[in-house]
């Protein structure tokens, strides 16, 4: 456990939330301060700053959890009319507790939840020579692991 941290705290059940799902590796509760209602967390129980830092079979747990609590809004009697997963990781992706946690929240038309981005169409070529950086980091990954 990583002292202070607060999703650690509510993990240990030192800390109190409204706890949707819980198993071994993985705990879902609801979000202090939510987009819409419904808003939930799902989190490894094993303190992971960010993605680097969190095990594989975890990762897919969380993964999974959010996946059933994004059908279950949607049959839940809460407005829903999608539904969003995010994670940040890092300070510049917006991440403000350092403890890996995936947001699911449900949306409706109107409701309050905006990402502002430039969305215009990137030519070929830039897309192309993102696409290699991107395959060299892989390989850096697969080197690295050898």
């Amino acid at each position: 456990m990583d002292d202070g941290c607060i999703f650690c705290a509510i993990a240990r059940g030192r800390a109190e939330a409204s706890i949707v799902h819980e198993d071994e590796s993985v705990i879902a509760f609801m979000d202090l301060q939510p987009v819409t209602p419904g808003h939930l967390l799902v989190i490894p129980k094993a303190h992971a700053v960010g993605l680097e830092d969190l095990q594989e079979d975890v990762g897919v747990q969380v993964w999974k959890v959010a996946r059933q609590l994004g059908r279950a809004l949607r049959r839940s009697g809460l407005r829903c009319e999608g539904v969003n997963l995010f994670l940040a990781d890092g300070e510049a992706a917006f991440q403000e507790v350092f403890h890996v946690h995936l947001h699911v929240f449900p949306r409706f038309t109107g409701d309050p939840f905006r990402l502002d981005a430039d969305w215009r169409v990137h030519e070929r070529d830039q897309l192309d020579k993102t696409a290699a950086a991107v395959r060299d980091g892989l390989a850096a990954l697969d080197a690295r692991q050898r």
